[in-house]
């Protein structure tokens, strides 16, 4: 078998046999396969699909190029929930808390922001002390003894994927289904987690723009998580204006912290109750009627909240710093209507765009972040506004951004005499 023969069979829209699957991602790991051959094999792949077998085994065979995370010895369901991104999107920091203090361990590597989207890792790092390099031994320690550990991907964990994702970004086949399917679901099936709920973002703010995209990318990974023998399911959820009311790193753990307290019932909530209801019932904790009554006692009752403190001191974090309104920078712009009317549109993307250049989010992966950088929403989409009212503030720790920042912003907001509907942003489920 040699590369030339598997590139040709699919450029010949050929089925791949799980052989010649396996001998393409060894080899582009081994670096056996040169990357002018792995590139022509993405290419060929990017015009013509997978099948869902095809899929499926190219998930598995990049899930299988590196280390595994072995679960034994856990009393009791493990999940995991994944979220494309988006901006404002904290709803980790708030489901795993949730569902580790009803008894479902959460074991879970996260990633790190890139462009105007957030990442896990970078929230749990604006914690004093929190730390996400864990060894593999203490990553299992932490989780077995509070049910819940989040640490940052490793380079020994699908080495695969990286060597794909990086000739995918500089060869122009990023925007392909099959490869976008296998290397989410090709990290997820690192770990011998049983439940898997994934959180497919559409929208302004999103990498999928529409719903049909959406939905076809939500079927393939349900598919191949299937295919690995887990309970899984996808919830479409919209993307077009920010999640919550707090967009940063800092900012966004202090909200998380608002509503594991019970202090914030918002659009933040209402996704975070619909996910955990999701793992829940696919861990058979009850019904959904018992699912959501669940996730609404264990927030009232503190239990949640309580979980979320454990698991940041058993990393090694503090929040006194957090709690006691370390969270924002000194340095405050105000963004005010230009005219009095309904916010017609809030672009995520603009908004996601804004905080990156306030410096809460990188452009490159060796970039620094400002911890403290990002806005606060005083205003949502569909909100009411008067002329001269402040709409958002923009925090930095230092005024270097401030211009540019506010005209991004600005240009993604519109005002017009009419309300316009607001919907849920839970849009659909894929089960």
């Amino acid at each position: 078998m040699t590369a030339y023969e598997v590139i040709k069979k699919k450029r010949d829209k050929k089925e791949l046999t799980k052989s010649e699957i396996d001998f393409i991602v060894n080899g582009a790991v081994s670096g056996e396969i040169k990357d002018y051959q792995v590139s022509a094999f993405l290419m060929a792949v990017y015009f013509n699909g997978m099948t869902e077998r095809e899929t499926l085994d190219f998930t598995l065979a990049i899930a299988n190029s590196g280390d595994k995370v072995k679960l034994d010895g856990f009393n009791g369901i493990k999940a995991d929930k994944h979220s494309t991104g988006g901006v404002g999107d904290k709803t980790s920091l708030i489901i795993s808390p949730v569902i580790a203090s009803l008894g479902v361990n959460v074991v879970k590597m996260s990633g790190r922001g890139l462009g105007h989207t957030g990442g896990t890792v970078d929230k749990l790092e604006s914690i004093k002390g929190f730390n996400v390099e864990l060894s593999y031994d203490e990553f299992l320690a932490v989780a077995k003894k509070t049910g819940l550990s989040i640490i940052g991907q490793t380079g020994t964990f699908a080495p695969a994927d990286k060597v794909f994702y990086a000739l995918r970004d500089v060869t122009a086949t990023v925007d392909s289904i099959p490869l976008i399917a296998s290397s989410i679901m090709g990290k997820k099936l690192i770990a011998d987690d049983d439940v898997i709920v994934l959180d497919v973002k559409v929208g302004l703010g999103a990498f999928m723009q529409s719903i049909e995209s959406a939905r076809e990318l939500a079927k393939v990974m349900v598919a191949i998580g299937k295919g690995a023998n887990k309970k899984i399911s996808a919830v479409i959820t919209d993307m077009n204006s920010p999640l919550g009311n707090y967009v940063g790193n800092a900012l966004e753990v202090y909200e998380a912290v608002k509503v594991l307290k019970g202090e914030v019932k918002n659009d933040l909530y209402d996704i975070c109750k619909a996910l955990s209801v999701e793992i829940l019932t696919l861990s058979d904790y009850g019904d959904r009627e018992e699912c959501e009554k669940a996730f609404d006692l264990v927030i009232n009752n503190g239990e949640a909240y309580k979980k979320f403190e454990e698991f940041v001191t058993a990393q090694g974090g503090d929040l006194s710093g957090i709690l006691s309104g370390k969270y924002k920078g000194e340095k405050v712009c105000e963004i005010t209507a230009q005219s009095s009317g309904y916010i017609t549109m809030l672009n995520a993307e603009k908004v996601g765009l804004s905080a990156l250049t306030l410096g809460a989010g990188r452009t490159k992966k060796e970039d620094s972040i400002d911890y403290l950088a990002g806005i606060i929403l005083n205003k949502k989409l569909g909100d009411r506004v008067e002329k001269g009212e402040v709409i958002a503030k923009l925090y930095s720790s230092t005024s270097n951004g401030f211009d540019m920042a506010c005209k991004i912003f600005n240009d993604g907001v519109q005002i017009n005499s009419e309300k316009p509907p607001v919907d849920s942003k839970v849009i659909e489920y894929i089960r």
